[in-house]
């Protein structure tokens, strides 16, 4: 089991490295593992709303949270949230039996760090309002852990913003169909603005893509992507339903995607969707429990998919989506 990085669990021991407590980030590396020194953490956004909430917006206060999270855990797992996010840095050693990439090589990992062994000599940079941290560090990647190379035609902050949410539109652009009514709640979002880009192509000019955004300064970024956006507290489901009942003239949606940082939408985006339609849940502030047992309450038996963060060509998609989108290149460069 060493391609998925097993034998790195310190605590408890055999389990894989996402259910660890602990993860060993110090030992030589294996054959087919790989050394990353890293310059930026990206933390996911759930995660990171709760680390300022918990810090007060102090940025040395949630400095130094990460770096325990990081001393204790041998991996930036957040416990009160259960996510991570993503690293940038340059390969500086492989194993024996990997041959790409080359060392010296730029990249960004694609899994989370949930699951990435690392450690941390230096936070050299935090801003409370930017999800992006320099740091001095070192991480290790499996086997089988997936990565894209840095491209050289966009900014650090594109590319990370892209590439911690490209699963997001790549499910979009599996599940979306032309003429569909799509709701996206969170979609003044990095995983909002890209599933409400990618929606707007998928379901072309006989489909509708409505955002829902709060606060009310996010509906911008969400009409810049391409939604029609409106101001609702998303964790309000009755607010959610009558708003989407009223911008659809009577209908439901056909397709829901949870794209927002904070618990409680998962009643609002089941009582958004058509009983025949789907809800996937991209969110890591989601509850299952909670989504399950509301819909068993409501009598509402629409599919709900967990938005796994991986789907063949995802990274790619993501970064050429903010290529051919200058309102949405604007919007990640800031």
């Amino acid at each position: 089991m060493d391609l998925f990085g097993v034998h790195r669990s310190i605590e408890p021991r055999g389990v894989l490295p996402q259910q660890a407590r602990v993860l060993d980030a110090a030992s030589p590396l294996r054959e087919d593992e790989m050394a990353v020194e890293v310059e930026y953490l990206n933390i996911d956004s759930a995660s990171w709303a709760q680390l300022r909430h918990e810090s007060g917006g102090s940025a040395e206060a949630m400095a130094d949270r990460i770096k325990q999270i990081v001393a204790t855990a041998g991996k930036m797992h957040n416990p009160v949230t259960g996510s991570g996010g993503m690293l940038v840095g340059r390969v500086s050693e492989v194993g024996a039996h990997r041959g790409e990439p080359s060392v010296g090589t730029r990249i960004a990992s694609l899994v989370s760090l949930t699951l990435t062994p690392l450690s941390l000599d230096e936070i050299v940079h935090l801003d409370p309002a930017s999800e992006k941290v320099k740091v001095k560090g070192r991480a290790i990647l499996f086997g089988s852990s997936i990565y894209a190379e840095v491209p050289d035609d966009l900014d650090d902050e594109v590319t990370l913003g892209a590439l911690d949410v490209c699963g997001a539109p790549a499910w979009a652009a599996r599940l979306v169909q032309s003429g569909m009514r799509v709701v996206v709640i969170g979609a003044g979002g990095k995983s909002g603005m890209l599933v409400s880009a990618q929606a707007a192509r998928s379901a072309g000019p006989t489909g509708r893509v409505l955002g829902l955004c709060w606060p009310q300064e996010t509906v911008a970024a969400a009409k810049d992507a391409g939604a029609e956006a409106l101001a609702v507290d998303c964790t309000d489901p009755v607010a959610v339903s009558s708003a989407v009942i009223e911008a659809f003239e009577g209908d439901l949606a056909d397709l829901v995607f949870v794209c927002a940082n904070v618990p409680g939408c998962e009643g609002g985006a089941l009582l958004a969707c058509d009983d025949e339609g789907r809800v996937v849940f991209f969110s890591m502030a989601t509850s299952f429990t909670t989504a399950a047992l509301t819909a068993e309450g409501l009598g509402k038996y629409c599919e709900m998919t967990i938005g796994n963060g991986y789907v063949p060509g995802h990274a790619q998609l993501a970064l050429d989506l903010v290529r051919s989108e200058p309102r949405l290149l604007e919007r990640f460069s800031q």
